[in-house]
This record gives C-alpha cells, structure tokens and sequence, in this order.
C-alpha cells in the first residue's frame, strides 16, 4: 500500500458517503419496521430500496450504492463465518455436497445444449447456465472474462447479470413461501434455498427471513456452490480453447476471497477461542452489512431493462431457474 493510496482514502470517503448513508439510512428503516410488523427484514430492505431506486442514476449517491451493494455485501457474507462452527459444517453430511454437485453439471450441460437449440452461441448457455448454477451476477462477470471476444458478448453479460438478479429477487420472495407450504423443516428449506437462488444476498435474505438455522445452512450450502466457480471457469476456459478460441485479457480471482474469509473465520470460530462478545459483535454487525447491502441491490434494480432484450433470452433464464429448482425439489425428495 503506498503513501498516494492513503492519501487518497479522505477523497474516497466523500465520493462514497452519500450513497452509504442512503443505504444506511433505508437500513434502518428496515430494522424498525420489521421489529414492529414481522416481516423479515431483507423484504423490507428490497422494497423500500425499490421504491428509492432514482438514487441509483446518475448523481452523488451512485458510487456510494455501488460501493454498498458489492463490497458491504462481500463483508458481510465474510463476517457471516462468527455464526457457523465446523461441528455445524459435518452436520450437513454428504448429501448436501452430491446435490449441489449434481445440479450445477446438469443445469450448466443442459442451458448450453438448449441455448444452441435456441439459435444461441453455446458459450452463452453456459455463461447464463453458470450464472443460475453458481452465484449469479458475480458467476456471469468472472465467466465473462474468462471467454473469448464476442461482438455479442457484453451484450450478453448484460443481460445476465441483469436477468438473474432480476431472476434472484423474485425467487428469494418466492421460494421461502415454496418451502413452507411443502412443510419442509429448517436444514431442508436451508438446502433448497442455498441450492436453487442465484446470488449471495438473496440466499442470505431468504434464508434469514425464516429462520436463524435456515439462513445459516442456507448460506453453506450456497457458498458451497460459489466454491464451484473455480472448477467452471477453468472448465470455460477448457472448453472455448479446446474449440479453437484463444482467451486473452485479464481475468479475475478464481475464488472469491469473502468465500476465503468465511471459511476461515468459521475455522476461528470452531477452536472456540473468541470471545462470545466478539463473535455476537461480529454477527450483528454482519447482518447490519448485509441489511444494507440488501437496501443498495434493490436501488440499483432496473426491471424495465429486460424489455429491450427479446423474449428468446427471458425463456432461456427462466426455464434454467425453472430448472434447476425442479432438480433440486427432487433429489430432496427421492434422494434423502
């Protein structure tokens, strides 16, 4: 780190504070009205982030939401490890593993096999297979830069990301009503949800909003599934090279380092070492980064920019989010 980057942080704080405080600010709000309605609060934090979406144009509070809903987000999942032990982890047994394995190949296989059928370039059924499968809109970014130049492809990015965020909001509303009427227990609706939404804050959101042993074992099962970007990305690259396509450029880190930071604090947190105050320091000031970072996601959604795409692309997330949630009910259900 050198002395310009230090030096650099007052400025950076400025351009950042107002969109933070908006977040912080619609946080809050969140927090009382759940205490005194019920509702969960990530629900509160999405709508009331919807209803303040302008923030998120062109304006003082744009990089401040940005900053928010990616990188307060990244923290918060990281700080999420001061809640789960190891003892916790082997709890879940192998089951969860084979499912999470099984759905990611199948629902990958089949979006590129359907996407080709569908007049598509295969590279964009696993760009938007990988997507649905893995971690959303941080799977499409890191696919997407692991893939060849496409005259399509940052339109095809776009819409990914915009689609299976779009796709992640409706299913972490959706799915905790799905769980509770097949009258699944908290680990079942915990696997089912970490293993069928899209993205991190969704998973986090619907997992929470049932209950604290839903959310934590959705949020395993999910950053299980994020674990899995490595082996795609190398198997993208694989794959695009092996048909002839050179990859060039950049690409970023294979693992996500708040996956890193998760599984490490969760190894810290199993040696019973920390202090209880520390540990419940560090979950309520997870859950304030994340209820923010829910706050930011909702500014920044966009639904009408899915209008512009067609409708062949729409049916294609679709039917991977249908997808992949009917593989998953199922192995649940015949597969115990």
């Amino acid at each position: 780190m050198t002395a310009l980057s230090v030096a650099a942080w007052p400025a950076r704080g400025r351009l950042l504070f107002p969109g933070v405080l908006a977040c912080a600010v619609v946080a809050a709000a969140s927090t009382f009205l759940s205490q005194h309605y019920g509702a969960p609060v990530m629900l509160f934090a999405l709508i009331l982030g919807m209803a303040m979406n302008f923030l998120s144009a062109e304006g003082p509070c744009k990089p401040g939401i940005e900053f928010t809903a990616r990188h307060v987000l990244r923290w918060g999942v990281a700080l999420l490890g001061l809640r789960i032990t190891a003892a916790q982890v082997v709890a879940l047994g192998w089951h969860p593993v084979l499912l999470v394995a099984v759905s990611l190949v199948l629902t990958i296989g089949v979006s590129m096999v359907v996407a080709r059928l569908m007049g598509f370039n295969v590279l964009f059924g696993l760009l938007s297979g990988g997507a649905t499968a893995i971690c959303g809109a941080s799977a499409a970014l890191a696919l997407a830069a692991a893939l060849p130049p496409h005259p399509l492809k940052e339109r095809a990015t776009l819409f990914t990301v915009v689609g299976v965020s779009a796709l992640s909001t409706l299913t972490m509303i959706a799915y905790p009503l799905i769980a509770r009427a097949l009258g699944m227990d908290a680990h079942t609706a915990g696997v089912f949800l970490g293993a069928t939404i899209h993205d991190v804050a969704q998973v986090v959101g619907a997992g929470y909003g049932m209950s604290q042993a839903t959310g934590d074992t959705a949020t395993l099962v999910k950053l299980m599934r994020v674990a899995a970007l490595l082996p795609v990305i190398l198997f993208a690259v694989m794959f695009t090279r092996a048909t002839g396509k050179a990859v060039g450029g950049q690409r970023p880190p294979l693992l996500p380092w708040f996956a890193v930071a998760f599984a490490a604090l969760v190894a810290l947190n199993s040696t019973g070492w920390l202090p209880p105050p520390l540990t419940t320091a560090g979950s309520d000031l997870s859950r304030w980064f994340l209820v923010a970072a829910m706050a930011g996601i909702g500014m920044k959604t966009q639904l009408r920019e899915l209008v512009d795409v067609g409708l062949k692309p729409v049916v294609l997330m679709v039917g991977e989010t249908i997808f992949i949630a009917a593989l998953v009910l199922a192995l649940l259900r015949w597969a115990p």
